[in-house]
């Protein structure tokens, strides 16, 4: 019934809501559940257990770029598209209480570390800087007309940039910018 009324009304479903939903009165929810956190926990538990099981089952992929990008549209999709879940990550991180995202990040981790390993990732990027990436696409996907291929959409634009760089910048082109290389005095053509 809790996850009838997140699902209605969102992570910030109140516990009266909630309790109207399920047909109890708020002091059992609250029996139950003492926290808001504690109560979107279980709501999404099985879902969470599921990303990190898939999460496991990517570790034996043997192109670690692949098993990565796999689990991260997983997860995007899946804050896009459960009503609540994206919020409940975010909300969770930003509280710095044990959660369903140190789930998610105690199963991403080994992608991430895996990818890096194998020079597939910019150095420095970690787990929690990719999964706030994709909480903040679902966040703003959420309300979307088909908030799961949008995210994905939006998640593939952040994975592989949406900027080319002109082979001969012109005065035409905004985004050229100067040749850093000669600028810093180093580069194929300084002479020793």
């Amino acid at each position: 019934m809790a996850a009838e009324a997140v699902a209605e009304h969102g992570a910030d479903a109140s516990l009266e809501q909630i309790a109207r939903t399920a047909g109890v009165g708020s002091g059992t929810v609250r029996r139950h559940f003492p926290t808001r956190h504690a109560l979107l926990e279980a709501v999404f538990r099985e879902r969470i257990d599921a990303l990190c099981a898939h999460a496991g089952e990517l570790a034996g992929n043997p192109d670690p770029r692949a098993a990565l990008v796999d689990f991260l549209i997983a997860i995007t999709r899946a804050a896009a598209t459960i009503r609540g879940l994206a919020e409940a990550l975010n909300r969770g991180r930003a509280e710095g209480v044990y959660c369903a995202s140190d789930q998610l990040s105690e199963a991403g981790e080994p992608l991430v570390r895996r990818a890096a390993e194998a020079g597939m990732l910019v150095p420095g990027i970690t787990f929690a800087d990719l999964s706030t990436l994709a909480t903040g696409i679902a966040l703003a996907t959420e309300n979307d007309r088909d908030p799961g291929t949008t995210a994905t959409r939006l998640l593939s634009l952040a994975m592989t940039g949406f900027t080319v760089t002109p082979r001969e910048p012109t005065q035409h082109s905004p985004l050229a910018g100067p040749d850093l290389t000669t600028l810093s005095g180093s580069g194929p053509d300084r002479k020793p």
